[in-house]
């Protein structure tokens, strides 16, 4: 049975329902570092690659050895409002393994930009990365980044007519799809939820691309509303004719959701590229 919220700020406050959920995302910092490292001295780490005129409009490209098989764009979350490329270096291990190259993008934090402004900056991002590495394409993000890959998919992506042919595949873990809820949280103001923009920006009230293939990963330990935000996508996008599923990975909350990317036989690995 599901039950009325009544507190939306705790809903979607991941830090707070996760035992030492403080500890994050600075458990991130050292695996990352040490993996972008190893890359670079191998040859194989392309870092700070440009996208755009802006400040964070960087990205970091990570190459197999060996041919690659097509791109992986991982895009972080942070709520739109924090953190950056430098957290997730290491996550790229998993899609490497399999012979993918994987481009990890940053972008405009709100409330110097608007989601709307974000979702833009998201498409310069794959654009160039899929400049950079042929054939299929691969997106996966996580929390906001869940929300961004998925808008890549939308009847109006930025993403221009051939490379919305190349995408393969669109994974969004923890992703946040509908933005209505969140008008009545306190991130409200700084996201700029206002307008048009909370209808235009959500991908669960917005329709998928033809032939959309979508996974929405979501972790059994989190809260409700990132529940419901999973299986609401996946269910409103079948729908409307993408190919959806969705899976809910027992014993993750919100942080360790997305540990099973660095993880070359993990599920979700296999699920991203198969």
């Amino acid at each position: 049975m599901l039950h009325a919220v009544t507190d939306w700020d705790l809903a979607y406050n991941n830090t707070a329902n996760i035992p030492d959920g403080g500890s994050w995302p600075a458990r991130w910092v050292e695996p990352a570092e040490a993996f972008r490292n190893r890359l670079q001295a191998a040859g194989r780490a392309r870092l700070g690659l440009s996208y755009g005129p802006k400040p964070r409009n960087l990205y970091d490209l990570f190459l197999p050895e060996g041919a690659s098989k097509g791109l992986v764009v991982y895009v972080h979350g942070g709520f739109w409002m924090g953190l950056d490329r430098s957290y997730w270096s290491h996550l790229a291990a998993g899609p490497l393994a399999h012979g993918f190259a994987v481009a990890m993008p940053q972008y405009t934090l709100c409330p110097e930009s608007r989601i709307s402004g974000i979702t833009r900056e998201i498409g310069a991002a794959i654009t160039a990365a899929a400049g950079q590495v042929a054939g299929a394409v691969v997106l996966v993000g996580h929390s906001a980044g869940g929300h961004l890959v998925s808008r890549m998919a939308c009847q109006d992506s930025p993403l221009d007519l051939d490379l919305r042919s190349r995408l393969a595949h669109i994974v969004s873990i923890s992703g946040l799809h509908d933005l209505r809820p969140l008008c009545q949280t306190f991130r409200c103001e700084p996201l700029g939820l206002i307008g048009d923009e909370v209808v235009n920006e959500s991908p669960a009230l917005q329709s998928p691309l033809d032939g959309t293939r979508l996974t929405c990963w979501v972790g059994a330990m989190e809260t409700s509303e990132f529940r419901r935000q999973s299986s609401l996508l996946a269910n409103i996008w079948c729908g409307l004719g993408a190919s959806t599923a969705l899976v809910e990975e027992a014993d993750r909350h919100h942080y360790n959701v997305i540990d099973g990317l660095a993880e070359p036989d993990h599920p979700l690995v296999r699920c991203l590229i198969a």
